[in-house]
């Protein structure tokens, strides 16, 4: 009997942990939401994004590239390449980014940490720092947003020959 209660208070507070692991989400979209209709934009201490393994919940909107895949072809070790992809929110719900993650510390995405509205663009910029990382490259970019998959992935791809080089900018 005792075990069976002790079984049912842990359902119960792990109810509770989602519960408001949902409000939370919810509040954020709420607050985004209402940022977009009013053109008035979020405090600067509002928590927008998530950590990196929450995926978002509740109403989910499409998120559609340009291009997902960037071939620099061959650059020299040590340049810099940045390439800068282009998306535009085609759904109906604004568009949250809670994360965008590189696959190592060489490739730095920067991404838009407001919504974007139904119907508007935003980009998404990544640099890739050759130093130490000659061969064939295939650098990965996995983005988190209330999209259907909620992550969706980028990739530069293309050949780093040994030597030093200076920094060129990819976008194109």
């Amino acid at each position: 009997m005792l075990k069976q209660i002790k079984t049912i208070l842990v359902v119960i507070a792990a109810l509770a942990v989602l519960a408001s692991c949902q409000t939370a989400n919810k509040d954020v979209r709420d607050q985004a939401r209402n940022a977009i209709e009013t053109g008035v934009q979020p405090a600067e201490n509002m928590e927008v994004s998530v950590e990196p393994t929450n995926i978002p919940t509740g109403p989910t909107t499409v998120m559609e590239f340009e291009e997902t895949e960037f071939d620099f072809g061959v650059v020299q070790e040590g340049q810099k390449v940045s390439h800068t992809y282009k998306f535009k929110n085609t759904g109906t719900e604004p568009l949250v980014l809670s994360n965008a993650q590189g696959s190592c510390g060489c490739t730095v995405p920067q991404w838009p940490r407001d919504p974007i509205a139904p119907g508007k663009s935003g980009e998404i910029v990544v640099e890739f720092n050759t130093q130490g990382k000659a061969g064939n490259r295939n650098q990965k970019v996995t983005i988190t947003a209330n999209t259907n998959p909620p992550q969706l992935f980028l990739s530069l791809k293309g050949q780093v020959a040994g030597g030093e080089g200076t920094d060129l900018q990819m976008n194109q």
